[in-house]
């Protein structure tokens, strides 16, 4: 029984290491080796002396280096006052306020992006005022400081979800300590809460990076193209699949990822960040000073007016008929939403299907590689957690290409279509990128399970595999859900790996249908309204998947209590 148990677990680690090896550790390496080798297969490094001989691609590495780093300032900027404020002050709408700046996640930044040139354009809504006012303007919106400012609102969250998280777990003993000796305000901040927060704070920081240097998409809809990523689409999709450029610009967006998780990682090194006790809860929120409270009122609102403004702003560019030097459109109507369901309504369906296959592998995927690593002695199985997790590092444009380049020459059984312009390339790619989220989830769920519960079962009479169904799959339910949701919806607004492999209108999802509509001004109105559906899509998966969640974890919690486990 047991050496059929540890072939059947072999057998399952292959096929998944089979799985990882050819859609994600294959077209990377495809990617490397292509930009190290000339058409002969020699290695070669005059491809990176060409990129860099290359005015254009020199300024595209620095203006990424250089959006990359403003955009984790500006959205720390942001984050920090939010995060403190509400973590550490006695203040009114707390949850509120972290509700509302953990919004903009939900809707993709190049969405946005078009909204964001009415609204703090050169001729957008505030500089209009500002003009009319003040007789002066600011350029929030020109060449890279638009892709700065709205890559900045658009992934602030993730800097501020995990100093939130950071801030309640310091130990309350050590504040209070530096209180008593007479550490307060910006001092007692600099000196012991931002350094005891530091983790979370580079977590936050990497991620924003991370999502910076490989986003595509808002710098094209800004018409903003010296940028890495930018570069590399353009340089595959005009000069062709053989470009060596490209490629060299695709190694150097994974290096840089890489690098900056890697830095996170190194700055903390040698250093103990572990407490005695969870501070948050036990540490007595301090009161703010009415001078103090109206400071941070005025910082808070203005901070989430900004923050939400793409919202706004995508909300009534998609009922504006006409919007162009006005604080606000013209005229409204109803015809860009008609439009969106008379010509869009395949790229929903399309949508639906690549997301729902895509979550699906990544949640089976996961409770195999969980259960793999935390319930078997298989040899080298932590790789599988290893490979799979890579793929967060690995950019969206860069696997794209990679598989363009790794499948170029497969052709599907049964038909002439080479496999590269099949519509599952796409529901595959998103499997890829969106693992990880799922595995995080299933691997918190099954630690949580103690396995004294199977054991049980087992020794009932249960076999392992009807342990698996009936006892395992029903009590990790919650973290099942929670990634296939998670997968679902942050697949459903990917363009960086969809861009590259999109090649006929008919198997579009929607979020390249935002970006074809962003492309023109008299497609922004549909853009627009394809952009409210796909925000109301998330919005709406994301409230009614915590509920499932919150529901199930109580009917879990009260089932073991009726059984005595």
């Amino acid at each position: 029984m047991n050496s059929r148990l540890s072939f059947a677990h072999a057998a399952i680690a292959l096929a998944i290491a089979a799985f990882l090896a050819l859609f994600l550790v294959v077209p990377v390496i495809t990617v490397v080796y292509v930009a190290f080798t000339n058409s002969d297969g020699s290695l070669t490094l005059s491809h990176f002396f060409s990129f860099f001989h290359l005015t254009l691609m020199r300024e595209a590495f620095y203006n990424s280096l250089y959006v990359g780093g403003m955009s984790v300032l500006i959205s720390s900027i942001i984050a920090l006052p939010l995060a403190y404020f509400t973590v550490r002050f006695q203040f009114r709408g707390a949850i509120l306020i972290q509700t509302l700046g953990v919004l903009p996640l939900i809707m993709p930044p190049f969405v946005g992006a078009a909204a964001m040139q009415l609204l703090f354009g050169r001729s957008g809504s505030v500089n209009l005022l500002l003009n009319e006012w003040f007789g002066f303007s600011i350029p929030f919106m020109d060449g890279l400081n638009g892709v700065i400012f709205v890559e900045a609102l658009h992934y602030f969250p993730f800097i501020l979800l995990n100093l939130v998280a950071a801030l309640a777990n310091i130990d309350s003993a050590m504040e209070e300590s530096a209180q008593n000796l007479g550490a307060s305000g910006w001092r007692l901040f600099r000196r012991i809460v931002f350094p005891l927060a530091m983790p979370g704070y580079l977590a936050g920081a990497a991620l924003v990076f991370l999502k910076v240097f490989d986003d595509v998409g808002t710098p094209l809809v800004l018409n903003v193209t010296n940028i890495l990523a930018a570069q590399a689409y353009l340089r595959i999709t005009s000069i062709g699949i053989d470009d060596p450029i490209g490629y060299v610009a695709s190694v150097i967006m994974v290096i840089a990822a890489v690098v900056a998780l890697w830095g996170s990682t190194w700055v903390m090194r040698g250093r103990d960040y572990a407490t005695l006790q969870r501070g948050g809860s036990s540490l007595a929120r301090r009161r703010l000073k009415p001078w103090q409270a109206l400071w941070a009122y005025g910082w808070i609102v203005l901070v989430l007016l900004v923050v939400l403004a793409p919202h706004l702003g995508i909300l009534l560019l998609s009922f504006s008929k006409v919007w162009s030097y006005s604080i606000l459109p013209d005229t409204y109507t109803l015809d860009n939403y008609v439009t969106v369901f008379r010509d869009s309504s395949g790229m929903m369906v399309n949508t639906l299907l690549y997301c729902g296959i895509a979550a699906g592998l990544d949640v089976i995927l996961g409770i195999a590689i969980a259960y793999l690593i935390l319930r078997t002695k298989l040899p080298a199985r932590q790789w599988l957690d290893f490979i799979a997790t890579a793929a967060i590092a690995i950019p969206g444009v860069v696997l794209g290409i990679g598989y363009l380049r790794t499948f170029k020459d497969f052709q599907l059984p049964f038909t002439d279509e080479p496999f590269t312009a099949f519509w599952l390339i796409i529901a595959i790619a998103y499997t890829v990128r969106r693992l990880p989220y799922a595995l995080r989830s299933c691997m918190a769920a099954l630690q949580q399970l103690h396995v004294s519960l199977e054991e049980a079962a087992e020794n009932l009479g249960a076999t392992k595999n009807r342990t698996i169904y009936r006892v395992v799959v029903p009590l990790m339910a919650g973290g099942i859900l929670a990634g296939f949701v998670t997968s679902f919806l942050t697949a459903a607004v990917e363009l960086s790996a969809t861009i590259m492999l999109v090649t006929a209108q008919s198997d579009a999802p929607m979020s390249y249908g935002i970006y074809l509509y962003m492309q023109s001004i008299a497609g922004r109105g549909p853009g627009a309204a394809l952009g409210v559906i796909a925000v109301i899509t998330v919005g709406l998966g994301t409230y009614f998947s915590n509920r499932l969640i919150r529901n199930h974890a109580a009917s879990r919690d009260a089932q073991l209590l009726k059984t005595g486990v």
